[in-house]
């Protein structure tokens, strides 16, 4: 499997060079990769809690999926050893639906012939990201009033995952 490429490159929100092509089955991305976020809500669903906490983006970019699950993984895990599956609920609140294309390039001796005339390459699909705007939740969770720290805790190690500043508001219910 070839290795993710920094998200430096794709970071930026800015809207990507779209192909038009007199071929209409050059126009169009064929397929879409698949997210690899496993759920999107964890613990008790319907259990009404008294605390809401919410993790919120500092600046407008790109989180590819990969970094959603894993910060995902992180706080649920953190959660679910504390306060079992029914005190809390975690839910991820953007989807992953843009689409990263990349240019693979050749390497080596004599890749130089091969890469020349490039310009506007429209690339395959390398993964899927969500697109985040500033102030906009990236996570929520909710629980009761005597937990609010340890979710507090749960968004900040989640937080050390995203490429992004992010701030945690409490709302109380």
């Amino acid at each position: 499997m070839a290795r993710l490429r920094k998200f430096v490159a794709y970071r930026r929100l800015k809207r990507p060079y779209t192909r038009t092509s007199k071929f209409k089955a050059k126009s169009y991305i064929k397929t879409t990769p698949f997210p690899k976020i496993a759920r999107f809500e964890t613990g008790d669903t319907a259990k009404s809690f008294n605390r809401t906490l919410n993790l919120l983006s500092k600046s407008d970019l790109q989180i590819r999926d990969n970094a959603l699950e894993s910060a995902r993984q992180t706080s649920n895990k953190l959660l679910e050893t504390h306060l079992g599956l029914n005190g809390f609920h975690l839910k991820v609140k953007v989807y992953p639906y843009h689409i990263i294309r990349e240019h693979a390039l050749a390497s080596g001796a004599g890749a130089d012939r091969f890469s020349s005339g490039m310009a506007h390459s429209f690339g395959k699909p390398a993964g899927i990201a969500a697109r985040i705007r500033k102030g906009q939740a990236i996570f929520q969770v909710r629980v009761d009033k005597q937990n609010t720290e340890l979710a507090k805790q749960a968004l900040e190690r989640a937080s050390k995952k995203l490429p992004c500043p992010c701030t945690i508001v409490v709302e109380n219910r």
